[in-house]
């Protein structure tokens, strides 16, 4: 009997001949929270508003319940005003006529911790069927928010126009980051951390192989992954600026004259139309106070790297 309960105990020991990787291929969807969304509201997204999402990782498990996680995370994230609300809805009323929108590709790279529920002293091949876990760490994000602009049907911009496709917004200074004078914010970046966390579940499918459902939070650092923050800028300040492309920017940092709304003549001067509310300088184009975030969706196939055991050397 003693005999017994001392073999258990052994087994149940935890060695560094027990930890293991595993490489894991995800994919998924991702959505995001900002501006540009139905509501202004963190509970608030488009579900047609979802985008592909993929990845790769690479995790250790280097103790019963805790593992640490490498990654690498593609996808995008879209809004649109004209898609989100309509002209005769209440409160959304005031978004679709702003009529602004925008993609993002997200690229990220991650370090995360995970906890699982259920421990594991024993050998990869004997770890539980079923374990729900939470994870969180830190990342790096580059993003590149872009709208499209079809020429001549988006509203009356006066003798001004651009060429039909997608523009960068974040060198154009939308909200007067390139422009002359005024109290204007200085430009993004593009490169920013996240805190990444969230809850998975992972089943065993058989010795070697897993399958987990993921879903996780990013909380960011910025509120520009929709190119909206604050108020607009003054169209003439924005002309006069040194942006890659002062007209774009002009056109692009207001939309409502493509809205169908009525138009009027823009305050700051300038030949381009304006929906009364819209455009003026210093009218409240975003919600500056909140930043943005991004969520990730999605399941990922993991194969454990069988550990090397070396075996004992004999003289």
């Amino acid at each position: 009997m003693l005999t017994l309960v001392a073999t258990d105990a052994v087994a149940q020991r935890w060695t560094k001949r027990k930890q293991y990787g595993s490489v894991g291929v995800t994919f998924g969807a991702m959505n995001y929270f900002g501006d540009i969304v139905p509501q202004p509201d963190f509970t608030s997204f488009r579900f047609k508003s979802t985008r592909p999402s993929a990845g790769i990782s690479y995790t250790y498990r280097f103790s019963p319940r805790f593992s640490y996680r490498a990654g690498f995370t593609w996808g995008r994230i879209t809004g649109d005003d004209a898609l989100s609300a309509s002209q005769n809805e209440g409160e959304n009323r005031g978004r679709f006529g702003r009529n602004l929108s925008f993609r993002n590709d997200i690229k990220e790279v991650s370090a995360v911790a995970i906890v699982d529920l259920f421990e594991n002293r024993s050998t990869f091949q004997r770890r539980p069927d079923f374990v729900p876990y939470a994870f969180a760490g830190v990342a790096v994000m580059h993003h590149n928010p872009k709208a499209y602009y079809e020429s001549g049907s988006q509203g009356n911009f006066g003798n001004a126009d651009i060429s039909t496709g997608w523009y960068e917004l974040q060198p154009l200074g939308t909200e007067g980051q390139y422009a002359d004078g005024g109290d204007y914010p200085e430009p993004y970046k593009r490169v920013q951390f996240a805190i990444p966390f969230g809850l998975g579940v992972r089943y065993k499918i058989d010795r070697y192989w897993d399958l987990s459902l993921e879903i996780g939070w990013r909380k960011t650092f910025t509120d520009y992954l929709d190119d909206v923050s604050t108020s607009y800028a003054s169209k003439a300040d924005i002309l006069a600026g040194g942006g890659e492309n002062p007209t774009a920017a002009a056109i692009l940092a207001d939309r409502s004259a493509g809205s169908g709304f009525t138009t009027q003549p823009d305050q700051s001067g300038t030949p381009y139309a304006v929906v009364k509310g819209y455009g003026d300088p210093g009218r409240q184009r975003g919600e500056s106070s909140d930043d943005d975030w991004y969520i990730t969706t999605g399941l990922t196939l993991n194969y454990i790297l069988s550990p090397r055991v070396r075996s004992p050397k004999f003289r």
